[in-house]
C-alpha cells in the first residue's frame, strides 16, 4: 500500500498536467480554428476566456467540495467532467459547441485544481516526502505551460486542430485506472464540515465578475457601463462574503488564517509572481513571432530548455529548501526571474534565441527555485481545510495572472501608441513598448524578494529537551536557523 502513494503521485501530476496543458495549448492554433469553423473574432476570443472564467469562478467551490464530500471523489469526478469534456471540444463542428465544452472543461479543471494539492497532503503525511511530492508535481506542471504552445503549434500545423483536445481522452481514461487504484486517502479525510452554500455563491460570483471585467475591459472599454457594473458586482459580492464567513458557525474560508504571516505572505508572494510571468509568456511569445519571425512550432519550442530547467529545479528545490531555508530559497527564486526578465528586456530586433536561451534558463532556475512556497503554505493549515486552501493558493494565481496580462498589456499598448505618435515603424513601437513592459514587470516580481524573506522566515522556537512528537508542521519545525 506504501508504494502505492507514487503511483498516485503519477495520477495526480497526470491530470494536473492536462489542465494546465489546456491553459496554453490553444493559443498558437487559434487561426487555424478560426478557419476551419469560420468564427468571428469576438467567438475565438471566448473559446479561450470561456475556459478561464468557468475555471477561475470555480476554483474556491471545488476546493471546499474536496473538504466536504472528499478530495479523491471529487478529484475522480473532476477529472471524469474534464476528460469527457476534453473529447466533446475535439468533435466540435461550430463555436457554440467548442465554447460550451471549453466551459464544462472548465468546470473540471476547477474540481481537478484544487483537489490535486490537497490529495498530495492527504496522500503523503510525512512532511519530507510531501516535499518531494509536491517538487515532482509542480515540475509536471512546468513541463505542462512550456509544451502546451509547442504541442498546440505542432498539431496545428500538422493535423486537425481538434486533437489539442482528443488526446486528453486517452491520458484522461489512464489516469481515471491508475487513479482508483493508487489514491487512498484516511476515512477521516472524506467528509468535512457542512458545505456554506451562501459562501460558495458569493465566492463564485465575485471571481466570476472580476475575471469577466480583466477578461473583457480590454475590447469594452475600462470605463464602460459594462466593465464598470462587473467590478461593482465583484465589490459587492467580495463584501457579502466576507460578513457571511464572519457570521458563519462553519465558514467556507476561515478569514483568521490571513493573520498568518506564511499563508498571507505566500499568497501575495505567488500573487507577484503570476502577476509579471504570466504577462511575460504571452508578450514574448508574440515577440518571438512578430519580431523574431519565428514559426508557432519554433516559438513553442524555444520555451523548452526553460521548462526542462524549471522541472529539474523543482525536483530538487525541497532538498535546497531543507539546507538554506524556504525564506532565502523562493527569494532567491524571485531573484532570479526578475533578472531574466530584465536581462530579456535588453534583446532587441537583431536577438536570436541564442541570445535569449541564457536568459530563459536563469528564469528556468528561478522558477523551480518556488516550490517550497506552495509546501509552507499548506504547513500552516489544518489538513480538513487543505482544499480551500488550495484552491485560494491557484485563485492567487490565476486572477494575479490575469491582472498581469491585463495591466501590463495596457502599459505595453500606451507606451507602443505614444512612440507611434512620435513617428516610429509599427515594429520599431513594438519592440520598445515589449522593452519597457519588461522592466516594469522585473520590477513586481523583484517586490516578491523581501515579501517572501519576512513572510516565509522560519519562526524562532525555543530550544526543548523533548524531541518532536511529529504533530507540528513542517513550518513550525525548522530544518536550518532562521531565515
Amino acid at each position: 500500500m506504501a508504494d502505492r502513494k507514487w503511483w498516485a503521485l503519477g495520477a495526480i501530476s497526470l491530470a494536473t498536467f492536462m489542465t494546465y496543458l489546456d491553459n496554453n495549448v490553444i493559443n498558437v492554433a487559434l487561426p487555424t480554428i478560426q478557419r476551419d469553423l469560420g468564427l468571428s473574432i469576438s467567438e475565438l476570443e471566448w473559446i479561450v476566456s470561456g475556459y478561464i472564467l468557468v475555471f477561475a469562478g470555480l476554483m474556491l467551490v471545488g476546493g471546499r467540495l474536496a473538504d466536504v464530500y472528499g478530495r479523491r471523489r471529487i478529484f475522480m469526478i473532476g477529472l471524469a467532467v474534464f476528460t469527457t469534456a476534453s473529447f466533446t471540444a475535439g468533435l466540435a463542428t461550430d463555436g457554440a459547441s467548442l465554447i460550451a465544452a471549453r466551459g464544462v472543461q472548465g468546470v473540471g479543471a476547477a474540481l481537478l485544481t484544487p483537489t490535486a494539492l490537497a490529495l498530495l497532503r492527504s496522500v503523503f503525511p510525512d512532511a519530507r516526502e510531501r516535499g518531494t511530492a509536491i517538487g515532482l508535481w509542480s515540475a509536471v506542471g512546468a513541463l505542462a505551460l512550456a509544451l502546451g504552445p509547442l504541442t498546440g503549434g505542432f498539431i496545428s500545423e500538422r493535423a486537425h486542430w481538434g486533437w489539442i483536445y482528443l488526446i486528453n481522452a486517452p491520458i484522461g481514461i489512464v489516469t481515471f485506472g491508475l487513479g482508483l487504484w493508487a489514491i487512498r486517502v484516511a476515512p477521516q479525510d472524506r467528509v468535512r464540515h457542512s458545505l456554506d452554500v451562501p459562501g460558495l455563491m458569493t465566492s463564485s460570483l465575485t471571481l466570476f465578475a472580476l475575471t469577466y471585467a480583466l477578461i473583457e475591459g480590454g475590447g469594452a472599454g475600462w470605463t464602460s457601463p459594462e466593465i464598470l457594473g462587473a467590478f461593482g458586482l465583484a465589490a459587492v459580492s467580495a463584501v457579502t462574503f466576507t460578513v457571511i464567513e464572519l457570521r458563519s458557525r462553519e465558514p467556507m474560508i476561515d478569514l483568521s488564517l490571513f493573520r498568518s504571516r506564511v499563508f498571507s505572505g505566500g499568497m501575495l508572494s505567488t500573487g507577484l509572481w503570476a502577476f509579471g510571468v504570466f504577462g511575460i509568456y504571452f508578450f514574448t511569445a508574440l515577440y518571438l513571432q512578430n519580431a523574431l519571425g519565428f514559426s508557432p512550432v519554433e516559438a513553442g519550442s524555444s520555451f523548452v530548455p526553460m521548462a526542462l530547467l524549471m522541472a529539474a529545479t523543482a525536483a530538487t528545490a525541497p532538498r535546497i529548501s531543507r539546507a538554506f531555508g524556504t525564506a532565502r530559497t523562493v527569494a532567491a527564486g524571485l531573484l532570479l526571474m526578475a533578472v531574466a526578465v530584465l536581462g530579456i528586456s535588453f534583446v532587441g530586433e537583431g536577438g536570436s534565441f541564442g541570445d535569449l536561451l541564457p536568459w530563459f534558463l536563469v528564469y528556468g532556475l528561478g522558477g523551480g527555485l518556488l516550490v517550497p512556497l506552495t509546501t509552507a503554505v499548506l504547513a500552516t493549515l489544518p489538513l480538513d481545510r487543505t482544499g480551500v486552501a488550495a484552491g485560494i493558493l491557484n485563485v492567487s494565481r490565476e486572477v494575479f495572472g490575469l491582472l498581469g496580462i491585463t495591466v501590463l498589456g495596457a502599459i505595453l499598448g500606451g507606451r507602443q501608441a505614444s512612440v507611434l505618435r512620435d513617428g516610429a515603424e509599427p515594429l520599431t513601437a513594438f519592440l520598445s513598448a515589449y522593452q519597457f513592459t519588461l522592466v516594469v514587470a522585473a520590477a513586481i516580481v523583484l517586490v516578491g524578494v523581501p515579501v517572501s524573506l519576512f513572510s516565509l522566515r522560519a519562526p524562532k522556537t525555543p530550544v526543548s529537551a523533548e524531541p518532536p512528537t511529529g504533530s507540528e508542521t513542517a513550518a513550525e519545525i525548522p530544518a536550518v536557523p532562521a531565515a
